[in-house]
Formats: C-alpha cells, sequence, structure tokens
C-alpha cells in the first residue's frame, strides 16, 4: 500500500509502507524489540520524512491522529507546529 504524506506548504511524499515497515523494524529489532511484522506507525512516516512528532500535527481526514498508532490511512496531512528561526 502507498501513502501519501502531504507536509502543508512543503513537500508531498508518496511512500511505499511496506518500505517503512521494514525500517521500523529494523530500529525496533536494534532497540531490542521484536522484529514481529507490526504495521508501522504515523511517527514512523514521520521519522521516514525527517520529520519529529513533537514539532507537527498529523492529521487523517482533516482529525489529529495519535503518532503511536498504525497507519490506516492512505492519505496523510502534517502541519508544522513551528517553523524558522
Amino acid at each position: 500500500m502507498y501513502v501519501t504524506v502531504d507536509v502543508k506548504g512543503e513537500d508531498t511524499y508518496e511512500l511505499e509502507l511496506e518500505a517503512v515497515a521494514g525500517t521500523a523494524d529494523a530500529d525496533a529489532t536494534a532497540a531490542g524489540g521484536s522484529d514481529a511484522d507490526a504495521t508501522p506507525t504515523y511517527a514512523d512516516l514521520l521519522r521516514t520524512v525527517d520529520l519529529s512528532p513533537h514539532e507537527v500535527s498529523v492529521l487523517v481526514d482533516g482529525r489529529p491522529v495519535p503518532e503511536d498508532q498504525p497507519v490506516e490511512s492512505d492519505h496523510v496531512t502534517v502541519l508544522r507546529l513551528i517553523k524558522g528561526g
């Protein structure tokens, strides 16, 4: 399954969920977790596009979702909370 990650005012990414899952599994194994076939979370999507859950809100159908929830949508909108300097 492909997921579109739309970072508002910036880029749009097309990510293959299986590739994100492979990265998440490798990270979990390296951290001492299990390498079970877990569905990637919204935080895993953010990590793939070099964003931190601390600096953005993730929206699905216009509603915020917790970053630790498994990805269940094929389109995600990301809003930066703080930008610039």
